[in-house]
């Protein structure tokens, strides 16, 4: 039986996802990926993941539904949560803003375009392994 942790990774942009799944890997972690919100829970609910990185701009369901849904349910809440957003502070085209993703129940935020070594960083650290 492995002790690597599992991540899971969700965003609707398979370069990120590929170059983000490879920093991971590299760094000791079993990744997996969804493409969406939809795919993202249903991957979460057959086999939870130690922690997730999740975009909030995706088709389907958009991340900060999915991680309402996931800090409400008893079973996954403890899971922590790192948001990533490529909105600006003031886009009057979405609906979207940083407040949001600042006030969400996520464990840690980051802008995109975060770097890899960001998202590791915030990864271990939500894993309390620095």
């Amino acid at each position: 039986m492995s002790d690597k942790k599992t991540i899971l990774v969700v965003d609707d942009e398979p370069d990120f996802v590929s170059i983000v799944k490879k920093n991971l890997e590299k760094a000791g972690f079993d990744v997996e990926v969804a493409y969406d919100g939809v795919e993202g829970m249903d991957k979460v609910k057959a086999n939870p993941p130690d922690a997730i990185v999740l975009d909030v701009m995706m088709p389907e369901k958009d991340g900060y539904k999915v991680c309402s849904e996931l800090k409400r349910d008893e079973q996954y809440a403890d899971i922590p949560i790192l948001l990533l957003t490529a909105v600006a502070d003031h886009v009057s085209s979405t609906r979207y803003s940083h407040y949001d993703g600042m006030s969400t129940e996520a464990d840690d935020y980051l802008p995109k375009p975060a770097s890899a070594d960001d998202i590791l960083d915030s990864v271990k650290s939500l894993l309390g392994m620095t």
